[in-house]
């Protein structure tokens, strides 16, 4: 996989307005994100979510509806309507910026209608020792889409197409048990967490049949002619069969006019089970590379008291490059989300530029830590809070600025100090301007490194520091940084 230099954004977050303005939005920054130098976006589920307009887009009721059928009580989608969201692809298309769906198929949520079906109940946390008897229960498994009368799919979902529920009419307060299905077990090749992480939440697919299979490909197919998207980001990979895709990828690239980019959300902090996963997807897939996540997220906490040393250390980028889309933070990590591990803002400039100003990896920034946000939500611990993520656009457009034009050659690390650390890169024939880079987690900061460029005048292009650096005659400069911050020096 080869990300020429590309830098992705995840265009969304959980708590965007549900005003139906964000392809619109979309469709008006195109041109002046690729300005800046985003190759491609993320962009969040485009279909119709259990609850209509106000679903984020990971609760899936039809994946067929982009925001056009009277369904889960609105027309249009969190984001706004098919047409839009058209409209605001063709924009991206226009611009050389490569789009990516964000795609849910582990679940799916909101059943027109009711069955009947055998089930054997399971603990939610032990996946393997059932804690009942097999036993009739209702629940929520025949899909008709009403509205949409066939259009596009006349595919119904049953029963028999999931292997799980957590649902059961007749026990509606019960929110402990997982029902397994007659004939049915959980998915193998998956995470092993509970005993078998198959289980997430909904209407759990059931990938060993082989109906569910076929419906998603077709739908593949059918998303990809319909919006010309260049790959996806595959939602909650954990949880379905590692083997499924390859054969899913290969089916859908049928139809594409380059092979299609995938990654997946594979949230764990252990790039031994990364790896593992990549090996069982046969390299077809790349994934966000969790363990660096955590290591900014416990940089930022722990401060000075942090080894900038080790910042790489137990990382996806660090042991398999190739395959690591790098991120400081996501919607998932984000404050009061079931998830959440904050990066904190003192720290995301240096994180952003031991992403963007790099070669190894495939960096994504996050939409509000680009243009910023204010939100409430309540927290776990049961109260109401108010969040403030500030916007790091104008250093995170320097770093884009600086990735286009300064991220090549031979590429030196001096990460040679706890707290101060720095590496440079030293141009190729296309590229012959160098650029060395300095941060540090603690004090003020300065190191002497080679860029290459004898007797040359060098500036901080993030003017943190004001006064330049002149390289000695071997082509060595002594440069610095402010306490808690870092520093671009490139040719003045």
């Amino acid at each position: 996989m080869s990300y020429q230099k590309g830098a992705m954004m995840q265009y969304f977050h959980w708590y965007l307005p549900d005003d139906g303005k964000h392809w619109e939005k979309l469709k008006e920054q195109a041109q002046t994100l690729a300005d800046k130098g985003f190759t491609s976006l993320w962009l969040p589920p485009a279909y119709k979510g259990v609850g209509g307009k106000s679903e984020v887009g990971y609760g899936v009721y039809d994946m067929y509806d982009l925001g056009e059928f009277d369904q889960q009580g609105s027309v249009r989608t969190k984001y706004g309507t098919r047409e839009q969201y058209l409209d605001a692809l063709k924009a991206l298309k226009a611009t050389g910026i490569r789009a990516y769906a964000d795609i849910v198929f582990n679940h799916m949520m909101g059943g027109d209608g009711i069955e009947t079906v055998k089930a054997t109940p399971y603990p939610r946390d032990n996946r393997l020792n059932p804690k009942g008897d097999l036993h009739e229960i209702n629940t929520y498994t025949h899909f008709t889409f009403p509205a949409r009368q066939g259009k596009y799919s006349s595919f119904e979902w049953h029963w028999f197409h999931f292997d799980a529920v957590d649902y059961n009419a007749n026990s509606p307060d019960d929110h402990s048990t997982i029902y397994v299905f007659e004939g049915k077990s959980f998915d193998d090749y998956v995470a092993l967490e509970q005993g078998n992480f198959d289980y997430l939440m909904g209407c759990d697919l059931d990938f060993g049949e082989e109906s569910v299979r076929h419906q998603l490909a077709e739908w593949g197919k059918w998303y990809v002619e319909t919006t010309g998207v260049d790959g996806f980001r595959i939602d909650a990979a954990k949880h379905i069969s590692a083997w499924f895709f390859p054969d899913w990828l290969a089916a859908v690239n049928q139809v594409a006019e380059e092979p299609l980019f995938a990654v997946a959300e594979y949230w764990e902090n252990s790039v031994e089970a990364l790896e593992a996963y990549i090996h069982n997807t046969q390299g077809k897939v790349a994934l966000f590379d969790v363990p660096l996540h955590f290591n900014f997220h416990t940089a930022s906490q722990e401060s000075e008291h942090y080894d900038m040393r080790q910042i790489f250390d137990n990382t996806l980028v660090k042991a398999q490059p190739m395959f690591a889309v790098t991120f400081v933070a996501n919607h998932d990590s984000q404050a009061l989300q079931a998830l959440e591990s904050v990066v904190e803002p003192w720290f995301k400039p240096l994180a952003y530029a031991l992403i963007l100003l790099r070669q190894d990896g495939y960096p994504c920034v996050f939409y509000p830590d680009y243009y910023g946000t204010e939100y409430e939500d309540e927290g776990q611990d049961g109260q109401n809070h108010k969040v403030i993520m500030p916007s790091h656009q104008w250093l995170i457009d320097k770093f884009l600025y600086a990735r286009q034009h300064y991220t090549y050659g031979a590429q030196y690390d001096y990460f040679d100090h706890p707290n101060t650390i720095g590496w440079t890169c030293l141009g190729d024939e296309e590229h012959p301007h160098p650029m060395a880079v300095l941060m540090s987690n603690g004090a003020e900061g300065t190191k002497w490194m080679e860029v290459g460029k004898p007797n040359t005048t060098f500036i901080d292009l993030t003017e943190h520091i004001a006064d330049p650096v002149q390289t000695n005659e071997k082509g060595w400069g002594e440069f610095s940084c402010d306490g808690g911050s870092v520093s671009v020096w490139v040719e003045a």
